[in-house]
């Protein structure tokens, strides 16, 4: 199956890219496409605690499961001040 994935921020710099197709096997879950990612670049590893992730525009638990066509957004954390 093949999800896309919506980078920002320094997941977007890390990645080279702010939207990228991935290709994953069927039943892959949310966890999966973060493993996917780590192997293109080991350094996204450092920002896995802080970065959370929304399948098809809602927050995701990593267990979740991805279909065909989803889209995963990669959020990092948001300073204010």
């Amino acid at each position: 199956m093949r999800i896309q994935v919506r980078a920002f921020a320094r997941t977007r710099e890390l990645l080279g890219s702010g939207s990228l197709d991935v290709e994953l096997p069927a039943g892959s879950t949310v966890a999966d496409a973060w493993s996917a990612l780590e192997a293109r670049s080991p350094q996204l590893r450092d920002l896995a605690a802080s970065t959370r992730l929304a399948r098809n525009a809602r927050m995701a638990k990593r267990e979740d499961a991805l279909a065909d066509g989803d889209e995963l957004a990669l959020l990092p954390p948001v300073g204010g001040g």
